[in-house]
C-alpha cells in the first residue's frame, strides 16, 4: 500500500508539472509559441490568430473600453498575457493631463505659421513626449486615462463660424491648408519608422462638424442639414488627407449628419472613408457620441439597437460617460442577430492592428521607441527652443502704421494693461498641456525682463478675460504718463472652447472700454495685443490712429511673453498669416446652424472682411516677378510653375508665398478661388530667389456633377503673391501676380 501511495504522490506532482506548464504557456501568454508573438509573420496573420482566439465577450470588452474617465483602459486578457490598454490620450498642443509636458501652440496658432515642416516638427516632439511618458507609465502598472499612446488629434473640422466654440482647436477655414497641415501631424505623430508607429493619430470630429456647441442649440443633438458638394468639397478633404497619410483612426463626431448620427452613418464611415479612401485604421466615439444616438437624436429606441446600429456602420470602439455602455449590449445583438461575429471581429482586429504596429506584442528591444525616456524629452531645451520658434511663426502682425514695430527707442514709462497681461492660464487654449509656471514667461514678465530701462507700470483692469467687473481706475493710473502702451486683450477658454459658443464676436466684457480709456488717457502710442481664436471685431483698433500696431498671438502657450518681446524689439520679423476670414460684422454671417457654405469662408463670400485670409504684415517688404508657368497642360498633369522673389525691404524675414487657382470655364459650382499651394520661405534683406512649387492634380480638380472629382478642360488663372488676390481685377495687385493656364484632354 505504501508503494502505491508514493507512486500516486509521484504521479500527482507530475500532472501538477504539466498542468502548471500548460497553464504558463497558455495563462500566462508569454511563449513565443503564438502565432501573434510571432514577429516573422505578416502583421495580418498576426492580427488574425489573435482575434480568433478571442471570446464574443473578450471582444465586447474590448470595444466598449474607450479610454475616457472609468470607460478606460480597455481590459487585460490574461490567459494570453494581454495588458491592458489605454485608447484615450489629447496631443493637441502637448500631452495633455499626463504630467509635465512642453506646452506648443494651439491650432490654430500653428495653421498661421502656414508651414508644414514645423507643423511636422511639432507633432513628433509632442510624440516623443507622449511615448516617454507612455513607457514610463506602463512600466509601473498605471494605464490611467491620458497615459496612452492613441492620440486624439488633429482636428480637422473647417473654421466655418466664427461663433464655434473650438475654433481654436481646428487649422482654419481652407480645406487645403488643412489638409496639408493634417499631413504634417499624423506623419509627425506616428514616426517614420518602417515597423512601428510612435503614437497612432485620431482625426476628427468626424465629420460635418463645426457647431454649434450651446448656442442656440446643443451639439449632442444638432443635425448638420449639408448638401452633397459642400459636404465632399468642404468637409471631407482634409479627412481624406489624414487617411492618405495613414492615420490609425477617426473619431466620429456627436452631431447628425442629414439626420443620421455621424456614429451610426453607413455611408461616412465605410462607404466613404473605407470603401472610397481605403482606410483601414479603427473609428472610436467621441465621449458620449453613441449613448447619445439614443438619449439625443433618438435615432434608435433601446441599447441593443443602438450598439448595432454603430457597430454596423463601421465604428469599432466606444469612448463613453458610463462603464455600463452602449457597447456592451454588443454581445446581445450579435446572439439577436443584429450584428454579425464577422462584423464584430473586424473592429475588433482594427483595433488590435493599432497595438501591434504600436510594437505592443514584438520584444521591445525591436522597438526604438520604447527607449525614449521622460528625462530626454519632457521640457528639454531642443523642444522649449521648438515651442518659442512655434509661437514666433504663428504670431500675425495685423497693423504696423508707418512701420512703428519694431520699436526704435527706448522708453522711460511703458504702460502693460488688460487681461492677458499676468495670467499664465490664459494664455493656454483648450486641451494643453499643464502649466509648468517655471517655463511661463508671461507680457508683463517677459517686457519686465526685457525693458530694464523702462519704468514699467501695469494694471489688469479685470479679474478675468470676460471683464465684466472693469476697474477702470486701475487703468487710467497704469497709463498715466506713459510714453507707450501695451493692451493685452482677447478671449480665453471661459469665453470660446469646447461646450462654449460665442454669441457675438465683440471684444468680451469691457474690454472695448479698457482699451478706449488706455489710448485716451495717455495719449501715447498704443499697441494692442490679442490672444484668441475666432475673429474679433476690433475695428475701433483698426482705425484709430492711436493704436499704432496690432499683433494676433492666438493660444501661444509658454512662449508668449518671450515670442511677443523678440517682435517689439525686432529680434524676430513676424510673418504669420492668419488661416481665417475675420468679418467686418456678423450682419454677412450665415446663422450657425445653416452648413451651406455661400457667403462662408474666402472661397465663397462676397462681402469685405475686416482681414481676410491669408492676410499679414512683416517689418519689411517683398516683391514678386517673373511667374512662369507652362501655357497648356493635359487633365492628367500637375501644374508647375516657377516664381522669383525679392526682399525689397531693411530686414531679413520670412514669406509666405501663396498660390491661388480660379476656375474661369468650369460646368458645375466652384469656389471662388482656392489656395492650391504655399510655402515659407526665409530671406536676407535685398536677396532673391526662384522657387519652383507645383499645384497637384488633385487641387485642380473640380467635383462632377456625380460626386467625382475630376480635372476639367478649360482654362484656369493661377495666382501668386503674398496674400489673397483680389479677384474681381485682372490687373497686378498689391503684388499678386496671375497667368492662365488651358487645361486639355
Amino acid at each position: 500500500y505504501g508503494c502505491v501511495q508514493k507512486m500516486a504522490k509521484s504521479l500527482l506532482v507530475f500532472y501538477s508539472i504539466v498542468i502548471l506548464i500548460v497553464a504558463l504557456a497558455a495563462g500566462n501568454g508569454r511563449s513565443e509559441d503564438y502565432p501573434f508573438r510571432n514577429t516573422s509573420l505578416p502583421w495580418d496573420e498576426r492580427v488574425k490568430d489573435l482575434v480568433d482566439r478571442l471570446t464574443l465577450d473578450e471582444m465586447v470588452a474590448q470595444m466598449s473600453h474607450g479610454g475616457a474617465e472609468l470607460n478606460g483602459p480597455a481590459p487585460a486578457i490574461e490567459r494570453l498575457g494581454i495588458n491592458p490598454y489605454q485608447w484615450g490620450t489629447e496631443c493637441l498642443s502637448g500631452d495633455v493631463r499626463a504630467g509635465p509636458a512642453t506646452s506648443f501652440p494651439q491650432s490654430i496658432g500653428m495653421a498661421a505659421t502656414f508651414n508644414y515642416d514645423i507643423g511636422y516638427a511639432v507633432a513628433k516632439a509632442i510624440s516623443d513626449e507622449v511615448r516617454a511618458k507612455n513607457n514610463n507609465y506602463t512600466a509601473h502598472g498605471n494605464y490611467g486615462f491620458h497615459t496612452g499612446l492613441s492620440c486624439w488629434s488633429p482636428v480637422l473640422n473647417i473654421l466655418r463660424d466664427p461663433r464655434w466654440g473650438r475654433n481654436q482647436e481646428t487649422y482654419g477655414e481652407c480645406p487645403f491648408l488643412s489638409s496639408m497641415l493634417a499631413d504634417a501631424n499624423v506623419r509627425g505623430l506616428q514616426g517614420n519608422d518602417k515597423r512601428y508607429i510612435e503614437t497612432n493619430a485620431g482625426c476628427k470630429h468626424f465629420d460635418v462638424h463645426g457647431g454649434p456647441e450651446n448656442i442656440p442649440v446643443s451639439r449632442f443633438s444638432f443635425n448638420a442639414v449639408v448638401s452633397e458638394r459642400d459636404w465632399r468639397t468642404t468637409f471631407l478633404p482634409q479627412f481624406e488627407a489624414c487617411a492618405k497619410a495613414g492615420s490609425f483612426s477617426f473619431m466620429c463626431s456627436y452631431n447628425s449628419i442629414n439626420g443620421v448620427p455621424a456614429c451610426a452613418n453607413k455611408k461616412l464611415l465605410t462607404d466613404i472613408a473605407r470603401n472610397e479612401w481605403n482606410f483601414t485604421g479603427y473609428v472610436v466615439s467621441d465621449q458620449g457620441a453613441i449613448e447619445n444616438i439614443m438619449y439625443a437624436h433618438h435615432y434608435t429606441n433601446n441599447s441593443v439597437d443602438t450598439a448595432a446600429a454603430a457597430v454596423n456602420a463601421g465604428t469599432c470602439l466606444e469612448d463613453a460617460n458610463y462603464e455600463k455602455n452602449i457597447f456592451s449590449y454588443i454581445g446581445q445583438a450579435v446572439n439577436e442577430g443584429k450584428i454579425s461575429n464577422d462584423t464584430v471581429k473586424d473592429a475588433v482586429s482594427r483595433l488590435f492592428m493599432t497595438r501591434m504596429r504600436l510594437g505592443e506584442f514584438d520584444p521591445p528591444d525591436m522597438n526604438p521607441y520604447t527607449k525614449l525616456n521622460v528625462n530626454d524629452y519632457i521640457q528639454s531645451p531642443s523642444h522649449r527652443a521648438l515651442a518659442l520658434n512655434a509661437t514666433l511663426q504663428s504670431m500675425v502682425l495685423l497693423k504696423n502704421d508707418n512701420f512703428f514695430l519694431p520699436l526704435q527707442k527706448q522708453y522711460n514709462t511703458m504702460a502693460v494693461v488688460g487681461p492677458f497681461i499676468d495670467d499664465p492660464t490664459a494664455l493656454f487654449g483648450d486641451y494643453a498641456p499643464d502649466p509648468m509656471i517655471q517655463y511661463i514667461l508671461t507680457p508683463l514678465k517677459a517686457i519686465s525682463s526685457t525693458f530694464t530701462k523702462s519704468k514699467i507700470q501695469s494694471a489688469s483692469g479685470c479679474s478675468d478675460p470676460k471683464c465684466q467687473s472693469y476697474d477702470k481706475d486701475s487703468v487710467l493710473k497704469a497709463t498715466s504718463g506713459a510714453d507707450i502702451v501695451l493692451v493685452c486683450l482677447g478671449t480665453g477658454n471661459s469665453i470660446e472652447s469646447e461646450g462654449n459658443d460665442r454669441a457675438d464676436i465683440n471684444l468680451p466684457g469691457s474690454q472695448l472700454q479698457l482699451l478706449q480709456d488706455a489710448v485716451s488717457n495717455s495719449k501715447a502710442p498704443a499697441i494692442l495685443v490679442l490672444y484668441n481664436a475666432g475673429p474679433l471685431d476690433i475695428s475701433w483698433a483698426k482705425n484709430s490712429q492711436n493704436v499704432r500696431a496690432i499683433i494676433e498671438s492666438f493660444f501661444p502657450g509658454q512662449s508668449a511673453g518671450e515670442g511677443l518681446v523678440q517682435i517689439l524689439t525686432g529680434k524676430y520679423n513676424p510673418a504669420g498669416r492668419l488661416p481665417n476670414t475675420w468679418p467686418t460684422s456678423l450682419s454677412s454671417v450665415p446663422a450657425i446652424t445653416n452648413y451651406t457654405m455661400e457667403g462662408r469662408t474666402y472661397r465663397y463670400s462676397t462681402a469685405t472682411p475686416l482681414y481676410p485670409f491669408g492676410y499679414g504684415l512683416s517689418f519689411t517688404s517683398f516683391r514678386y516677378s517673373q511667374l512662369n508657368t507652362p501655357v497648356q497642360i493635359t487633365t492628367k498633369d500637375d501644374l508647375t510653375f516657377k516664381i522669383s522673389v525679392t526682399n525689397t525691404g531693411m530686414y531679413n524675414g520670412d514669406e509666405v508665398v501663396q498660390g491661388y487657382i480660379q476656375w474661369l470655364s468650369s460646368q458645375v459650382p466652384v469656389p471662388r478661388v482656392q489656395l492650391v499651394v504655399f510655402k515659407r520661405i526665409f530671406l536676407e534683406s535685398n536677396k532673391e530667389t526662384t522657387l519652383t512649387l507645383t499645384v497637384t492634380n488633385r487641387w485642380l480638380a473640380t467635383l462632377t456633377t456625380d460626386y467625382k472629382w475630376m480635372v476639367e478642360p478649360g482654362t484656369v488663372r493661377l495666382f501668386v503673391g503674398g496674400q489673397l488676390p483680389d479677384i474681381s481685377s485682372t490687373d497686378k495687385v498689391l503684388d499678386v501676380l496671375h497667368k492662365d493656364v488651358k487645361i486639355v484632354y
